[in-house]
């Protein structure tokens, strides 16, 4: 980020003011801080839902699922803080795969991935329509599965 030689002699005298008391170089310097935690905040958050996605159900069993639906959704990305699946403040497109396993009886769970752009969405949902693959069930919950990305 590149300041302009106007803006570096504003905030330096906001900063280096002593007025006597907490005046705007304390503000000025404490939201700085409140947002840096919060921006911190955000990608500690987005790690950390990273590695769980990436671990959870590893060592569930597995049994054979069949990709029974695919489906492309065009979505908009309100929030504030940029994620790491799109652009800040971009649209994107949800691809899901739905799948039907039996563990006794019929589940069915999906798996997403987020795009860019729609064809490449269109392209990779429809490659796995009706594919058998590795679906790893929750044990003590066999509603609970999930189609691990190093599966597909």
């Amino acid at each position: 980020m590149q300041m302009s030689l106007t803006m570096t002699p504003l905030i330096s005298s906001i900063v280096m003011r002593d007025d006597g008391g907490t005046g705007a170089g304390f503000w000025l310097v404490l939201i700085f801080l409140v947002a840096g935690a919060i921006v911190l905040g955000a990608i500690c958050w987005d790690i950390v839902g990273a590695w769980i996605r990436r671990t959870r159900g590893r060592n569930w069993p597995t049994v054979s699922g069949v990709i029974d639906v695919v489906s492309v959704a065009f979505m908009e990305d309100d929030s504030l803080i940029p994620a790491q699946k799109a652009s800040f403040d971009q649209p994107y497109y949800q691809a899901t795969l739905t799948y039907i396993y039996h563990y006794p009886e019929e589940q069915m769970g999906d798996y997403s991935r987020d795009f860019a752009n729609k064809d490449d969405a269109n392209s990779w949902a429809n490659s796995y329509k009706g594919e058998t693959v590795k679906v790893h069930v929750d044990p003590r919950d066999p509603t609970r599965s999930v189609l691990r990305e190093e599966d597909l």
